[in-house]
Order: structure tokens, then sequence, then C-alpha cells
């Protein structure tokens, strides 16, 4: 069974890939490369020993997209491509709006036009606003309160017309909540550009010395030492939810929304402890203000993926810190540039 995996040079593109070929699917991964390097690539196949057809392509180009689906029996999609900075969205509203929306609508026109109907499509907790009532389930009310989360919000709308619209359509909407820690070999994991917007990076960089000192956002909320509490989930763990609905979706119709998370929250501090812990480092932090939307505590209720797609996160904070510093020792400064033209088994 062949899978297409677009933005699969990302964080959770490789290693989606990984799990993917770890099961035998042969994988083909479109990227334009904006956000993600080649490099990432080459460590799916160290990891696997198993070869990617790979397409250094924009979703916005519509005639090479086509080409991808005449060059391949490509069987369902996993989505990943998409801009993904909460921050910069708001800065840069309009590129948010026409790379997410108007590359999902020509994947889904390129799928439409050469039957392939089946699609796991990577959505966000952020569609669900600032809801305080905790766990947070997927009949809960939607309000994206940025470009980022809008652009996710809408892509679910127009996906849910299209499955309304003709019923051979087979969707999973995953709406992850806050992805960490890496691949177990170390040779694969998160490597932002500048400075991180996420908890993890940040704190795994100050560990490093690539930065002096972690910012933490408040530390007089309502919770036991006064720092944000969010769910965090392993990004292996996560990979693996898209191979349950990659599975799910070959036996159902109409369109389907999972939360992805653990059903547990950390706080701010709780992580920066764990992390002393496994990575033996001091985490030098300063509190600065709160920003603006934030909330005290958010976390998932991840029932409906335990009992629909068999799917349960089965990795702790302390193994999401422990694989986030092997990858971050081993790789101080991310994926590096020596071998950018090295992907040679295209």
């Amino acid at each position: 069974m062949a899978v297409l995996v677009t933005g699969g040079a990302g964080y959770i593109g490789t290693h989606t890939c990984v799990e993917l070929l770890n099961e035998g699917y042969d994988v083909i991964v479109v990227d334009n490369f904006s956000n993600s390097k080649p490099e990432a690539l080459n460590r799916v196949y160290q990891i696997t020993g198993k070869k990617i057809k790979i397409y250094s392509i924009d979703l916005l180009d519509e005639k090479k997209l086509q080409q991808v689906f005449i060059e391949n029996q490509i069987n369902a999609v996993i989505h990943c491509a998409g801009l993904k900075a909460v921050g910069e969205s708001s800065i840069i509203p309009l590129e948010y709006y026409r790379n997410n929306i108007i590359s999902t609508v020509n994947l889904c026109e390129a799928m439409r036009k050469y039957e392939v109907k089946k699609l796991v499509f990577s959505s966000s907790a952020t569609v669900y606003g600032t809801i305080e009532d905790i766990p947070i389930h997927e009949k809960m009310p939607l309000g994206a309160v940025n470009p980022y989360g809008r652009s996710k919000l809408m892509m679910e709308e127009i996906l849910r017309d299209l499955t309304n619209s003709d019923e051979k359509w087979s969707i999973a909407v995953l709406r992850y909540f806050n992805p960490v820690g890496a691949h177990q070999s170390g040779l694969i994991g998160e490597d932002p550009t500048g400075i991180p917007n996420n908890l993890m990076p940040y704190i795994s960089q100050v560990a490093i010395r690539k930065i002096q000192q972690l910012h933490v956002y408040g530390n007089d909320y309502p919770t036991k030492d006064g720092t944000g509490v969010r769910d965090y989930l392993h990004v292996v763990d996560l990979a693996k939810g898209h191979l349950k609905a990659l599975e799910s979706i070959q036996s159902t119709s109409g369109m389907e929304v999972f939360n992805l998370g653990t059903g547990k929250g950390y706080s701010v501090m709780e992580v920066v402890k764990t992390f002393e812990i496994v990575s033996g480092r001091t985490i030098p932090y300063t509190y600065v203000e709160p920003r603006p939307g934030d909330i005290a505590i958010c976390y998932a209720n991840p029932k409906k993926a335990q009992e629909k797609l068999n799917w349960i996160a089965t990795k702790d904070l302390h193994i999401m810190c422990e694989d986030t510093w092997r990858w971050q020792f081993n790789n101080p400064c991310g994926y590096e540039e020596t071998n950018k033209n090295k992907v040679n088994y295209i």
C-alpha cells in the first residue's frame, strides 16, 4: 500500500514516515523544504533501511502536485504540510491562509481527480480556542483565536463539506495537543528555525547552552506551581496515531475527528525539573508576563481515539525529556547541511 505524506521531512512527518516504513507501507514524500531539511529524510533511511520516493515541490504548484499522482499508484494521503507558528501567523496572516488553505484545496482536487479518497489530516488543538472546561473533548465549541488555528479550522470545514458531498471520501482529522520528544535513535527530532516557539525544544536548547535562559510565561496561574499546564504527547505516540487512523479510514466513510493527547497535564516547571534530571544540566529560567490568550490548564480527553482507533499514548514525561535530550545532545545544531544534496534514493 502506497501512502503519500505531505510535509514528510518535517518533525511529525519524519516520525510518521518511520512508523509507516516499519509497518511495510510504501512511502512517497512531498515537501518544499521551507521549514525542513533534506537531511531529515536521509536519517529516516538510516533508521529504517528503506527507501522513500521524494518530491521537492510546493503544494501550491497544482501541475507538479498532480504529476505525483500520475507517476505513483497512491492509496491514501497523510497531510502534514503547512505553516505552523502561532505567533508568526498573527504577523503574516495572509501567508498562513494562502499556504495552508489553498494547498489543502489543491491536494484534495488532485486526490479527487485521481480517485484517492482516503485522507488523514493533521489538525490542531488550537481550533478549540480558550476553552476553560477541562479535559477537552471533540464536541466542545470551536473558536480558534489566531490565524494558524483559524486556518486549521477552515480546513476542517472544507474537508467536512467534501465528505458530505461524496460518500466515497473517508477522512480522519487528528487534533494534536503538544507533540514533543524524538525518535529513540536520536537521529531525528524537532529542529526549529531561530528561537523555538514550543517549550521542549526551547528547554533543550537552553540545556545545550545554545540559548542563555528559558522564558517562563506567567507564574501566578491557579495551578500547583503557578505555571501553565499542558498536555505533552510523545511524537512517536503521535506518529502511531496516524497509522491507527490510516487503518480506520480503509473501512469507513465520512469524516471523524479525534483528539490525540495523553489526557494528562504537566506544568512548565514539571517539564523543566524532569529535563534537568534526565540531562544532568541546570536550566536557567526567568518569569515573564503571560502571553495574551494563554489559559492556565489545557489537556485532552483522548477517549474517542482509544475507543474507535484503539490508540493510546504510552510514553511518559520522563521518556519525552530523555528522547528530546538524546536528540539535542547528538545534534546540537540540528540537522547538518553537509549532505543537503545527498538524498540519492529518490
